[in-house]
């Protein structure tokens, strides 16, 4: 956390702004809370004095949050035809599992976004030189409605060419192909996630839905060009996405709140807020905020010489302005690990917002990232003086940049690329809507007959049940377990009127001799959510008339 004395110092320099910074967080279509998909419809507002002590200068209205996504054109190639060829197609490879396709070309050949969209994470994927992508690019889409995430990989940090936050359309160019990470040769390696990236969506195999694509905009388009590579004409079918229910403008979905977590790497009483606070804004993940409480306190109750408190290190003025009762227990207090830790994340994103202004209009200079965490030790005053990393005075050399080179060593104890998000229920909130809210993250998977389980999808997808199971399990915060299959979870609870089934109630269909072959979720008004059949999606459906419906909550 800021030391004082540093904070007053650059506060005295710093020109005082008055900072509205939008943070995503309840929708107001569920009273749950939502982790990975904030979708709000109508977001909150936390204003806040820039330059409080111990923070320095914070904002100009930039927004931390998410940005809006709204539906994307029709999908693109990611690399123009003729320039590149796929080498190595989707599914199982050297004893894993290879979640994309493998555009092969020389270096510096251009990569396309296939989808208009929002960019939430570009640049180091945090796995370390020559592991994995070492760079990446994710991008977030609507598609039909459906929430979908693009994956670029193994570019050279200096062939990105876009950052998060950035909005993207179908066919701009982004990045060049690279040879980073722990790639055999110069290609992109291109992935394609239903439900989302970050979101506990699932990768499928990308040619399907790029089966017919254009060329990327302004690309040449040989004769007779088709999606190159020996894997194209085998290829899947092409995935048809559900549409959402109307009334709710989703906002990007896939911040990095939603994952990139690795599972046990911290406190279990922490995951949910790391998960929450991780969610506010694309720059700053949970993983970044788990590295700087531990570099701050160790995960533990602490007050510093100089005044500072709690797990992430608050001074009292500094909190006064930016501790809220997080974790609605009726009180406001560095020792409570919930407001403690969404303090940190609304700071660091407000941080976040201010430097990356700064580096835009060129009166700041440096690895964003490192800038963040120095302006939480110094404030971003600092920041703004030094035109990039503190520097010059004592504190600065001997505290703030050692404070960011620990937080940047400790970050990759705690990131793993490929961990999905995790939906958390709030105990304080109805089940019904919050069931709803798991089993919308799912939108546009793919069913798959015996897929998913209480723990979310398997092999790719779910069947009618394990959408069920899940979404029930996941939105009573696992207080409630339903038998596997449809017959069974027709013996769970009380059969009602299905004019009366509500957010959470299911609805069954196909009665046969041994009972209901499907099962779906109520979302009320004639509607429901789930995953018919071979060959489709999860969706939402109109509720049919043969379908009777029971409570189980």
């Amino acid at each position: 956390m800021t030391n004082p004395k540093i904070g007053s110092r650059t506060r005295c320099a710093a020109v005082a702004l008055a900072l509205s910074v939008t943070a995503g967080v309840l929708s107001a279509c569920t009273t749950g809370a939502v982790i990975d998909l904030p979708h709000p419809c109508k977001p909150t507002t936390r204003s806040t004095s820039a330059d409080s002590p111990g923070r320095g200068s914070t904002g100009n209205g930039t927004p931390s949050a998410a940005t809006d996504l709204t539906e994307s054109a029709p999908i693109r190639l990611p690399t123009a035809p003729g320039t590149t060829a796929v080498t190595s197609g989707f599914g199982p490879r050297w004893g894993t599992m290879h979640r994309g396709v493998d555009f092969a070309g020389p270096e510096g050949t251009p990569i396309y976004s296939a989808l208009d969209g929002t960019v939430i994470l570009a640049g180091s994927s945090g796995e370390g030189p020559g592991v994995g992508f070492e760079n990446w690019i994710v991008i977030d889409s609507l598609v039909n409605g459906s929430a979908v995430s693009t994956v670029y990989g193994h570019m050279w940090p200096n062939g990105i060419h876009v950052k998060p936050g950035d909005k993207v359309t179908a066919g701009q160019h982004i990045a060049e192909i690279g040879n980073a990470g722990g790639s055999t040769g110069a290609h992109l390696h291109f992935e394609y996630w239903p439900g989302g990236k970050l979101t506990a969506g699932a990768a499928i195999d990308p040619m399907g839905p790029l089966s017919g694509a254009p060329a990327p905009d302004g690309a040449p388009v040989p004769s007779g060009s088709q999606p190159a590579g020996p894997d194209a004409a085998s290829s899947t079918a092409a995935v048809r996405l559900a549409s959402a229910s109307a009334g709710c403008t989703k906002n990007g979905f896939g911040t990095p709140g939603a994952g990139q977590l690795k599972a046990g790497s911290v406190p279990k009483e922490f995951e949910e807020w790391f998960r929450k606070a991780g969610s506010l804004c694309p720059q700053i993940s949970p993983a970044l905020l788990a590295a700087d409480t531990k570099a701050e306190s160790g995960f533990r109750v602490q007050t510093s010489g100089a005044g500072a408190k709690g797990y992430t290190q608050f001074i009292d003025e500094t909190w006064a302005s930016y501790g809220k009762d997080e974790d609605g227990n009726g009180v406001i207090s560095r020792s409570d690990i919930g407001d403690a830790v969404m303090a940190q994340g609304h700071y660091m994103c407000d941080n976040a917002a201010q430097i990356d202004a700064w580096i835009a209009d060129g009166s700041v200079k440096g690895d964003p990232k490192s800038l963040y965490i120095a302006a939480y030790n110094a404030g971003s005053g600092a920041v703004k003086s030094s035109g990039g990393m503190p520097s010059g005075h004592p504190d600065y050399e001997n505290e703030t940049k050692p404070y960011v080179a620990k937080v940047l060593a400790y970050e990759a104890e705690f990131t793993d690329p490929d961990a999905g998000g995790a939906f958390i229920a709030s105990p304080a909130s109805p089940a019904g809507p919050q069931v709803i809210t798991a089993a919308r993250q799912h939108l546009g998977l793919p069913y798959v007959w015996g897929g998913g389980n209480i723990n979310g999808p398997s092999s790719g997808g779910f069947d009618c049940s394990g959408l069920t199971s899940y979404a029930i399990y996941s939105g009573t915060g696992g207080r409630v377990t339903l038998p596997r299959t449809s017959e069974q979870q027709w013996t769970v609870g009380t059969e009602i009127p299905v004019d009366q089934a509500g957010p959470g109630d299911l609805l069954f269909g196909n009665f046969q001799s041994t009972g209901p072959g499907h099962v779906a979720l109520a979302l009320g008004g004639g509607q429901m959510i789930e995953a018919p059949q071979t060959g489709d999606v999860v969706k939402q459906s109109p509720v049919r008339s043969d379908m009777k419906a029971r409570r189980v909550l």
